[in-house]
């Protein structure tokens, strides 16, 4: 799946994974919400960059991803910002990735929140960690592409 979702409508997208972590694939999640929170994604208030998944027991959770809870709609409920949700994944897409965190040493990165059919999907990436000479390169790579798009931009 591509990073954009042309026909969606973004909610919120970790930018801190595309620099902390090189990304091997992605997959789509649907998650589990309360009433409150899908009112607050509405608005956009949330925060990703401080999430990740687990795998437990058979199932995936998303922990320390943040929806901040309205005033007027959180009057009636306890609402827990930072809950765990759990994420709905088929079979096949968790046994693969519980072989591959458990096995070959990947995390599960939340990468973005959309709406997808007037539902709620979460974008997750499997992927590894960079070490700092990787994060420099790619910051390298990063500037040499603004630099080239200035430079064609002014010679054009």
């Amino acid at each position: 799946m591509n990073q954009k979702h042309s026909t969606d409508q973004t909610i919120a997208v970790n930018r801190k994974a595309y620099h902390e972590y090189v990304i091997e694939e992605r997959l789509e999640a649907g998650i589990v919400l309360q009433g409150w929170e899908v009112k607050s994604l509405r608005l956009g208030k949330t925060q990703l960059d401080q999430g990740y998944v687990i795998l437990k027991h058979g199932e995936a959770w998303l922990l320390g991803a943040l929806i901040t809870p309205l005033a007027t709609v959180s009057t009636h409920v306890t609402a827990d910002p930072q809950r765990t949700r759990k994420l709905l994944l088929h079979y096949r897409e968790l046994t693969k990735l519980i072989g591959h965190v458990e096995r070959k040493g990947y995390t599960l990165i939340p990468l973005s929140l959309y709406w997808k059919n007037n539902r709620v999907k979460l974008q997750v990436g499997l992927a590894k960690g960079k070490k700092a000479h990787d994060k420099r390169a790619s910051e390298k790579e990063r500037d040499w592409q603004r630099q080239k798009q200035r430079i064609l931009k002014n010679h054009f």
